[in-house]
């Protein structure tokens, strides 16, 4: 679990860098609230999704409608056409559709009836799901869970945080309007996109490249993972950390970068061995084991 802090810088990383959040937490712990003030502090536009077992992909994407006016069939967009998505519960919807937001994940666009349709630049999805119910859900597959740039773990607030949470919102039982917490935008969508152009000339240098591709390779050869990251984790490792490093003000990577990323971006890509689950152990675990037996480069 990380900080308020942390899960704010992990989720602007993920943007700078286009990727894409899962966020796991039980009910309660904001994940809704954290996605629409993250969009309203960005000028971007915000749109959720409920997902439940009977929801189609056409539900998300849109469908072709005959208009009588004009004799010819116009797309009505779902609710994915937005800048930032929150699919809430996405373990709730079949695989059907969790594959057609995979793919809009992925491609940066959609396809109805034959046509395509480009998403927004600024598209990313902010997933939820809930940790401690499994009873009609469809988990999703590694293969799927590789899309998600990091997997952020929500845990309780802290006892004085919750203390003033409760002191400011315990007069009523729904959530507070966003308006009410006085949210401003701290940077416009057009400085945001041009900012992706400047993390790309982040200086990333060869030792650290080394770093990064060691750290994903020793995932491959720990006796305790069945299955190791694959390359596609260590290129978003590497844009990752350039996005990173420019979130804290400097044009170079620095290794503390890539370990701060490394467990969010990689405990959801790792397949335990058998004997690791009968004793126990988690993904965060070995990842850090990994990250302490991996040389740093000086």
């Amino acid at each position: 679990m990380v900080g308020q802090d942390d899960v704010i810088d992990l989720m602007l990383t993920s943007l700078l860098c286009g990727g894409h959040v899962l966020l796991e937490g039980v009910p309660g712990t904001a994940k809704t609230l954290l996605a629409q003030s993250f969009a309203a502090g960005l000028s971007l536009k915000f749109g959720r999704v409920q997902f439940t077992p009977d929801m189609m992909p056409g539900d998300l994407l849109g469908t072709n409608l005959f208009n009588f006016q004009t004799s010819s069939f116009s797309l009505t967009q779902g609710p994915i056409f937005t800048d930032i998505l929150l699919a809430d519960e996405i373990n709730r919807t079949p695989p059907k559709t969790q594959a057609a937001l995979l793919q809009a994940m992925n491609e940066r666009n959609v396809t109805v009836d034959g046509v395509t349709y480009e998403l927004g630049q600024a598209f990313m999805v902010v997933a939820t799901q809930n940790p401690i119910e499994q009873q009609g859900t469809y988990p999703l597959p590694e293969a799927q869970l590789d899309r998600f740039l990091f997997k952020i773990i929500l845990g309780y607030p802290s006892k004085e945080e919750e203390h003033e949470i409760v002191a400011r919102h315990g007069t009523r039982t729904a959530m507070p309007k966003l308006a009410e917490f006085g949210l401003t935008e701290v940077v416009s969508r057009d400085k945001l996109l041009a900012a992706r152009t400047l993390v790309a000339g982040i200086t990333l240098g060869d030792q650290l490249v080394g770093y990064i591709v060691d750290i994903v390779r020793n995932t491959r050869s720990h006796p305790s993972i069945e299955t190791g990251a694959s390359t596609r984790a260590a290129n978003m490792l590497a844009s990752a950390s350039r996005a990173h490093a420019a979130t804290q003000g400097r044009d170079f990577v620095i290794p503390d970068d890539i370990k701060f990323l490394a467990v969010p971006l990689l405990r959801h890509r790792l397949v335990l061995a058998p004997n690791a689950e009968i004793e126990g152990l988690v993904s965060d675990a070995v990842v850090i084991e990994i990250l302490n037996q991996t040389a740093v480069p000086r």
